[in-house]
């Protein structure tokens, strides 16, 4: 019953948390076309395009993480993960993966000088804690 229980409330708190960022995903989904042809244009030197998605453990636990795209063809995209991770462990920094564009939460384009663009949900956590 215990463990039913922390399910339950994991979930609740998923969905608050997915309620929360909502406005910043639709935002991020709807500039995603064209950020999309930036990245298939090729990016000027020194930029990196990133995604951010969920990857899930087989025992069900989530993290959201960021992976720098390295090839987009259709709509499958190809990158290695670039979040550490704290929660997932079949998954590690560094490691290639692939997925769907329907699986993309947000994107953002970093440049040399630490500037981004982007990163819709990533402002609206990081103005959360404030």
């Amino acid at each position: 019953m215990k463990i039913a229980a922390q399910e339950n409330e994991a979930a609740a708190t998923l969905a608050a948390f997915d309620r929360h960022i909502a406005p910043a995903v639709k935002q991020a989904r709807a500039t995603l076309p064209q950020a999309k042809r930036r990245f298939l244009k090729g990016l000027p030197s020194g930029q990196a395009f990133f995604v951010t998605t969920r990857l899930n453990d087989p025992d069900g636990v989530m993290e959201q993480v960021f992976v720098r795209v390295r090839q987009w063809q259709g709509a499958q995209v190809s990158g290695e993960i670039a979040s550490e991770l704290g929660t997932v462990k079949t998954y590690q920094q560094g490691q290639p993966i692939n997925f769907t564009e329907a699986a993309i939460l947000d994107w953002t384009i970093s440049r040399p000088d630490g500037t981004e663009e982007g990163n819709y949900v990533g402002k609206l956590i990081e103005g959360s804690n404030r």
